[in-house]
């Protein structure tokens, strides 16, 4: 069976050392006994850019960040604390991604019940961030759980790794939107149903997503560029954070970046003056070799698309002279993707970001050799 088939049925180690856990039985207003289990625990797995500098409190800012856990019980409540009330959580219980409960966070610390009513024995849940910086950070604090009831040997971490760098397109902005409707809602925002997250699980991979919608390498659509942006530990504007990039290596880097760079230098005309192509490329070539330098063994992939970017080949060719440049130089390992504009004139719907991940899939496989 192919693995699209597979995953259009189904949707379908903390990173550093965690001392000590806290479990506590606490009452309900009701007097019922539930065990608290805080998020420092040894027993949750967590993948993306998430600040652990309060150990009780892990900050998740990046789409695509998320927890998960195997548990026992009937009984779960997921612990929150964010800062400005606008983002949006799936909540996925026992690898049901068709049917997520989708979690709207309160501004404020806030215990959210998923289930009261789960079958007796093991569960496992996983705590998916589908909204980004622009929507704030959220303190992930901890489960509540059934009276006496626990968390079991943590989920294990898929040992392929991905990492992708990108925009609106690679963060799901608009993804779930209406076709006929706006498509720049937080509500309708899903990291999970993007094409980087559909292709990572088809892969069997962990995903890093470092992206932010609106923007570019050159000009955004506010102060900073993604060359600014990229190095920093919190997503949440431009900050002073840093990421320790020797934390976590990825095997294949995919740069979807340039379509915000196309629209406001050709369209709106707000870089001024405007750049010739030799500057276009060199600017994007010193933003493909700066994450080289990071990843020297990585599989680079430069992609565009599929929004207007790729309508014709004057965009993409920036891209294909880059890398061309690159390899002239004695870089074997980086190629170039480009996801075909449908003529659709929003955001990418889940439909797309679909038919792009599979493009993706195939592109992966044939390049890495996985299965």
């Amino acid at each position: 069976m192919h693995c699209f088939d597979r995953i259009q049925a189904v949707f379908a180690k903390p990173y550093l050392p965690i001392l000590a856990f806290l479990v506590v039985v606490i009452f309900t207003g009701e007097g019922q006994a539930k065990t608290f289990v805080a998020a420092n625990s040894m027993q949750f797995t967590y993948s993306g850019r998430i600040d652990f500098s309060q150990v009780n409190a892990p900050k998740l800012t990046w789409p695509g960040s998320s927890v998960k856990a195997n548990f026992s019980g009937t009984y779960l409540a997921v612990v929150l604390d964010d800062e400005r009330g606008q983002n949006f959580f799936n909540v996925i219980i026992d690898g049901d991604d068709l049917a997520p409960y989708v979690l709207q966070a309160k501004q404020g610390e806030t215990s959210y019940v998923i289930s009261t009513a789960l079958a007796p024995g093991p569960h496992r849940v996983e705590i998916y961030k589908r909204t980004e910086g622009a929507e704030g950070a959220t303190y992930f604090k901890g489960l509540e759980l059934g009276d006496n009831e626990r968390l079991l040997t943590p989920p294990e971490r898929q040992k392929r790794r991905i990492e992708i760098f990108g925009d609106s397109i690679t963060s799901g902005m608009g993804n779930e939107g209406p076709d006929n409707g706006a498509d720049n809602l937080a509500s309708d925002k899903n990291n999970y149903l993007a094409y980087g997250a559909i292709a990572a699980r088809a892969l069997d991979a962990e995903l890093h997503t470092i992206s932010q919608s609106g923007i570019g390498v050159m000009i955004s659509w506010f102060d900073f560029t993604m060359p600014e942006f990229y190095t920093q530990l919190s997503a949440v504007g431009n900050n002073q954070t840093v990421w320790n990039f020797s934390q976590w290596t990825p095997d294949v880097v995919l740069i979807n970046l340039m379509q915000n760079d196309k629209w406001l230098i050709d369209n709106e005309k707000r870089l001024q003056p405007i750049p010739s192509d030799q500057q276009r490329i060199a600017f994007y070539q010193n933003f493909v070799e700066q994450i080289r330098l990071l990843y020297p063994k990585a599989l680079l992939i430069c992609a565009l698309g599929s929004m207007d970017a790729t309508e014709n080949d004057k965009w993409p060719n920036y891209v294909r002279q880059a890398v061309a440049n690159m390899q002239a130089k004695g870089d074997p390992n980086i190629d170039t993707l480009f996801f075909d504009f449908t003529g659709y004139g929003q955001h990418p719907r889940v439909a797309q970001h679909y038919a792009n991940a599979e493009k993706l899939v195939d592109f992966v496989k044939a390049k890495m050799h996985w299965d």
